[in-house]
């Protein structure tokens, strides 16, 4: 079974690349299921409803996201109703919309798909250990796939969560840096392990935004 997964999708740049690329991908390489991190595909930041039914158009099976997810108040509206769009499980109880949901392939085959997001240098939310547990937990004898978006900053929180999750699903894979690691690895007990799967977006940028404004920001330590 060949699943893909896309590091977070970075404004109009982002979704271009997929739009051009992603349908011959999926037919070359035969996919049955792919899975993208979306959290700052519309205008560098969040997500509109019309962004994600475009990326949904595009062949995106299930799209994770993140802390930014809460960025454009418009989308909170079908977090609740649209199954294939996620956010971090590890909210605190009420919050809308759902951290994880198992689909089929198009081979048939069911696939789970657990967001969960870091509290190391980010917003302290709920622990993203005891709610993987749980949720994993609450799929067992569903599937046997469990894909894990980590949406994190510190790379000792995902090395971590990946060793408390060894053998219990089937990656763990980290979001939200933009910057792609190379400690890609398969650990002693089958799970398969990134830090960073990085972005998708322009390169010549910092981290998906413009380097002008950055730079500006850096200089002035006023907001852009």
């Amino acid at each position: 079974m060949k699943i893909l997964f896309i590091g977070d999708i970075v404004g109009r740049p982002g979704r271009e690349i997929i739009k051009d690329l992603l349908p011959g991908v999926r037919k070359k390489e035969n996919l049955d299921f792919v899975i993208a991190n979306a959290e700052n595909a519309a205008g560098g930041s969040g997500l509109t409803v019309k962004v994600v039914e475009e990326l949904l158009s595009y062949q995106i099976d299930c799209l994770t996201t993140g802390d930014h997810i809460w960025a454009k108040k418009e989308v909170l509206k079908i977090l609740d109703t649209e199954p294939r769009l996620l956010r971090p499980a590890n909210y605190p109880s009420g919050v809308v919309g759902c951290g994880s949901v198992i689909l089929k392939a198009r081979n048939q085959v069911t696939v789970g798909v657990l967001n969960l997001q870091g509290r190391v240098f980010m917003q302290p939310i709920e622990c993203p250990f005891r709610v993987a547990q749980k949720e994993i937990e609450a799929m067992e004898g569903k599937t046997s796939i469990i894909i894990v978006d980590f949406h994190a900053e510190a790379t000792s929180e995902k090395q971590a969560l990946s060793y408390f999750l060894d053998g219990k699903v089937s990656a763990v894979l980290g979001t939200h840096t933009h910057v792609q690691t190379a400690d890609e690895t398969i650990l002693t007990n089958g799970t398969a392990y990134i830090s960073d799967v990085g972005m998708t977006g322009p390169f010549r940028s910092v981290l998906g935004r413009s380097i002008d404004a950055v730079l500006k920001r850096f200089l002035t330590s006023t907001p852009t």
